[in-house]
This record gives structure tokens, C-alpha cells and sequence, in this order.
């Protein structure tokens, strides 16, 4: 049995930490070298700092005043479009014209050649009919001769209509093609003003609840002042009205006097039995009628934007329940009977410009160096206009934006 048991096989020990020390090391490796990577990795960039509400404010505000130029933009290039159509609309019409007019004179010549092939006669006309250059078949053939003058008339006739139609269609193909290149120019309009939108609206979106009332308080102040600055402007207007009144009653008293005085003088004549036959009379015009004309059409302006307040604000919008800047002004002035342009930048150039300081109601007023804002002026240093997306049409101190300049429409 010892010698038996001493040829046996050892057993061996169930290696129970085997597994537990390969583990081990494997996860002490993958730690080794994640370490390692994390060390040899470039420092993450720092996060970019948080603007400030005055930035996040100059910020937004750029971004309306962007998206007012693109609406601007928008408007003209919709205004091109409607005129481009209805330019297309107009040469089709043309076109279909001279096409009915081609085939009425193709007809004659069909009768002709109807007529000589009941006849029995060689039939030239009919051939005449498919050629493409009638002119150098006649020459060829010397067919003219042998055509009545009112069989040449026909012929004429034919021709002249088809290098019109052909002329025609030619026309209409480059009108429908600057149709196309207009209504592009108008879709990326509206996407340009969309972007600027929502890139605000976003900036804004991200504000905490106290910052959105931080940013409050910043438009608060900007408003008194710009209304401070109105209300000096106010004044100043108060006191030149009040000195113009004042002249005036100045002159109304000169001209009493002057002519109690020459009343005495005539009747002095009368008893000395003299008549110097003189008549008094400064027979001087002032711009009064001028200017009672263009109060009468400003209070019709006023009148009509004083009835929008409280509309929204719609870009690209002219009314009747929702303007832009400019589509407030144009339908303001259209309720006055006087005609404006579609855009700002059109407007601006309408009439005659006038200084900040000798404004009157009804008058322009234009905003930024882009001229991208416009509002109508209603005294007081104070006018009426459609702000911008997300407001109301409103009154609104002048001074709120950047004044570029104004004008006197009528």
C-alpha cells in the first residue's frame, strides 16, 4: 500500500485566490492607466465666462436692430416680387395675345392654300404655311409675284406676328426669371430675420428670474431718460410757441396801430379838403397756407396711428391689424392721401429733411445709422411707433434710440 500510495499523483490545491489576485491586477492596471492617459491629456479648456446683463442687454438689442434691417430688407425685396409678377403677369397676357394673333394670321394663309388646292392649282401657299422662313421661299420662288396684294398683306401679317410672339415670349422667359431671383432674395429675408429673432429670444430664455428683473430695471432707466430728454423738449417747444405768440400779437398790435393811425390821417385830409388816395396794406404772404395744409394732413395722421395703438408688432406687416415700423408709417400717411414707400430706407428720402429741434407732429423721425426704424412724430419730443417683435405699437419718447434724422413728407 506504501508502495502503491508512493506512485499516487499528488492533489492539488483548489486555488481559490487564483481569480481574486487576477482581478485584481487587472483592475489596478486599468486604473494604472487611466491615470496615466488622464495625465497625458491636455487640461480641459475653462468654461467661457457668463456675460454680464448689460452685455446680454447690448446684446439683444443688436439683434433687434439686425432683425430690423433684414425685415426692411424683407419688405423691399417682397415689393420687387409683386412688381415682378405682376410685370410677368402683364407679358403673358401679351404673350397670349400675340399668339391668337399668330394664329389668326396662319388661318389666312390656310384659306389660301385651301382655296388653290380646290381649285387645281399648283398650291404653293401650302407649303408656305410649314416653312420655317416664309420670306426666303417667296425669294427663292419668286411666289410674291404671282400673290394678290391682299394674299401678300396676309403674309406680312404673319410674319410680323410671329417675330412679335417670339419676341414676346422671350421677354416674359427673363421677367419669369427675375421672378424667381426676387422670391429667393424674399425667402432668405424672412430666414434672415428669423435667425435674429431666435437667437434673441434665446439669449433671453437663458437669464435667471433675477437677472430677467435686473435686465428690467436697465430698460426702466433707459426709458426716463429718454423720457427726461423729451420732456426738455417739450419745453423748448412750449417756449418757442409761446414766443411765436407772442410776435404775433406783437405784429397784430403794430398793424392796429398803424392803421388807427392812418384812419386819423385820412380823415385830417378830408376836413383840409384833401385826398391823398393812399391805401395801407403790407401785401405780404407767409407759408401760413403751407403750413395750415400740412397740419390739416398731420392731424389726419395722427388721427390713424393714435387708433393702431396697441396693435402688435408684426414684422413685414402693413396692416390693418398688425404693422412693422415702416408699414405703420406708409398706412399712417396713406389715411392723409399722400403716397409712401414700402421701406425706410425709401422713405427717408421722401419730402424734405428736417432738424430734430424744428420737428412738428406728423413728421418722420428715423433711428440708427442703418435707418432701420422710423416712428411719426406727435410733439412733445414723443411719437408713435411699432418698437419691435414681441411689443405694441405705442407713443414713446424719441430720444429712446439713436436719432439719425427726420423729414417733412408733404
Amino acid at each position: 500500500m506504501s508502495a502503491l500510495a508512493s506512485h499516487r499523483k499528488p492533489r492539488g490545491r483548489t486555488a481559490i485566490s487564483t481569480p481574486a489576485v487576477g482581478f485584481t491586477t487587472a483592475a489596478l492596471a486599468g486604473v494604472t492607466l487611466l491615470s496615466s492617459q488622464n495625465a497625458g491629456a491636455a487640461p480641459s479648456a475653462p468654461a467661457e465666462p457668463k456675460p454680464s446683463i448689460e452685455e446680454v442687454q447690448k446684446k439683444v438689442d443688436d439683434l433687434y436692430r439686425q432683425a430690423g434691417t433684414a425685415t426692411q430688407k424683407y419688405n423691399q425685396a417682397k415689393e420687387a416680387t409683386a412688381e415682378k409678377r405682376q410685370e410677368v403677369g402683364k407679358l403673358l397676357d401679351e404673350a397670349a395675345e400675340r399668339t391668337e394673333a399668330l394664329n389668326e394670321s396662319r388661318r389666312a394663309l390656310g384659306n389660301y392654300a385651301a382655296a388653290q388646292y380646290r381649285s387645281g392649282a399648283v398650291a404653293p401657299t401650302a407649303a408656305l404655311v410649314f416653312a420655317d422662313s416664309p420670306q426666303s421661299y417667296f425669294d427663292q420662288t419668286q411666289l410674291m409675284e404671282r400673290l394678290s396684294d391682299r394674299q401678300r398683306s396676309a403674309v406680312a401679317d404673319y410674319e410680323t406676328e410671329r417675330a412679335a410672339a417670339a419676341k414676346q415670349r422671350t421677354e416674359a422667359a427673363k421677367s419669369l426669371e427675375s421672378l424667381t431671383a426676387s422670391q429667393e432674395t424674399l425667402r432668405a429675408g424672412k430666414q434672415e430675420v428669423q435667425a435674429k429673432l431666435r437667437e434673441a429670444r434665446e439669449l433671453l430664455s437663458k437669464l435667471t428670474a433675477e437677472e430677467k428683473a435686473r435686465l428690467a430695471e436697465i430698460e426702466r432707466k433707459k426709458a426716463a431718460e429718454a423720457r427726461r430728454k423729451a420732456e426738455e423738449k417739450a419745453r423748448a417747444e412750449a417756449e418757442a410757441a409761446a414766443a411765436a405768440e407772442a410776435e404775433r400779437e406783437r405784429l397784430r398790435a403794430q398793424e392796429q396801430q398803424e392803421q388807427e393811425q392812418q384812419e386819423q390821417e385820412q380823415e385830417q385830409s378830408q376836413d383840409s379838403g384833401t385826398d391823398s388816395g393812399t391805401e395801407s396794406g403790407s401785401g405780404t404772404t407767409s407759408g401760413g397756407d403751407a403750413d395750415a395744409d400740412y397740419a390739416a394732413k398731420a392731424d389726419k395722421v395722427l388721427d390713424f396711428a393714435r387708433a393702431q395703438l396697441g396693435k402688435p408688432y408684426v414684422w413685414g406687416a402693413s396692416g390693418p391689424s398688425s404693422y412693422d415700423c415702416s408699414g405703420l408709417t406708409q398706412a399712417a400717411w396713406r389715411a392723409a392721401g399722400v403716397s409712401l414707400p414700402r421701406t425706410t430706407w425709401d422713405q427717408v428720402k421722401v419730402g424734405k429733411r428736417v432738424a430734430t429741434e424744428d420737428l412738428l407732429p406728423g413728421d418722420l423721425v428715423f433711428f440708427y445709422d442703418d435707418i432701420s426704424h422710423v416712428g411719426i412724430y406727435i410733439g412733445d419730443g414723443m411719437m408713435i411707433h411699432a418698437p419691435k417683435p414681441g411689443t405694441n405699437v405705442r407713443e414713446e419718447s424719441i430720444y429712446y434710440m439713436p436719432i439719425y434724422g427726420s423729414v417733412r413728407p408733404a
